[in-house]
């Protein structure tokens, strides 16, 4: 089988003393490519990095977490498009609104996100959107940009059945991370996963985030890591009544049509 992970924090410093066995392990588990996620303009060089050793493999998004959203600025726009030109870079974000923690300012998180979904419409690439507590805003303003944008994945979704037919009805797609394998918060994510369109389903682990409480060997660290999207799989492919084939053909296949990825040689 072939899987794609399309939400990786591999700049994250749980990974910094073993990076290297986290991708091979990764390999070994048929994860034949990465989105590396980038939530801060400071990190991209690394992430770039990263991707120039695999440049079959690993790629990238470019952009500001609603989080970091008080730091952006005008050079934050010469930046990103920058960034936003260099072949690895296949998404615009993590970028959008969190209306959960209010990290940053609310009127800052929504300034950032305009700017960074105004270079995903002038670079043609699609965008990698965060959401928390924040969906009525977000549509909104998706709206007024979406004739504008090639395409756009709600990064993690963990809403309702309303914000995801609001997300399918613009033709966004849809990432799903372990959240689901989640018995105290995810099982209202079960029934939603057949209303999802094969062609707009995307998995994800957002290592090293979110490892799956289903697994039935946790590691000790609790670290998320990429060999392990076959658990979020395995739950997404038994609410969906598909064989894990049937879900690796299609979401692999859509990622690597949304994000232009190549076919690994």
């Amino acid at each position: 089988m072939d899987w794609i992970d399309i939400g990786v924090n591999l700049t994250d410093k749980a990974f910094a003393e073993d990076r290297s066995a986290v991708l091979e392990r990764a390999w070994q588990a048929d994860i034949s490519q990465m989105l590396l996620t980038t939530t801060s303009l400071d990190h991209a060089d690394q992430v770039l990095e990263y991707c120039a050793e695999f440049p079959q493999r690993l790629f990238a998004t470019a952009g500001v977490h609603p989080h970091e959203a008080r730091h952006w600025n005008a050079e934050s726009t010469q930046q990103l498009r920058h960034l936003s030109q260099q072949p690895a870079v296949k998404a615009i974000g993590e970028c959008g609104l969190d209306f959960n923690r209010d990290f940053s300012p609310r009127p800052a998180q929504i300034k950032a996100l305009e700017d960074q979904l105004a270079i995903a419409a002038e670079s043609g690439l699609p965008v990698f959107l965060h959401e928390r507590d924040a969906s009525e805003t977000l549509l909104a303003l998706l709206r007024d940009f979406r004739d504008q944008l090639s395409g756009a994945v709600v990064h993690c979704f963990t809403a309702d059945q309303k914000a995801l037919y609001a997300y399918l009805d613009l033709d966004l797609h849809i990432g799903i991370t372990g959240w689901i394998c989640d018995e105290r918060r995810g099982t209202h994510l079960h029934p939603l996963m057949r209303d999802i369109p094969a062609g707009r389903l995307m998995l994800e682990t957002d290592a090293p985030w979110l490892l799956p409480r289903s697994m039935a060997s946790k590691p000790k660290s609790r670290r998320n890591e990429p060999a392990f999207l076959v658990e979020v799989a395995q739950c997404v492919a038994q609410c969906r009544d598909e064989s894990l084939q049937q879900l690796a053909d299609h979401t692999t296949n859509t990622a690597r049509s949304l994000f232009a990825l190549p076919i690994p040689e």
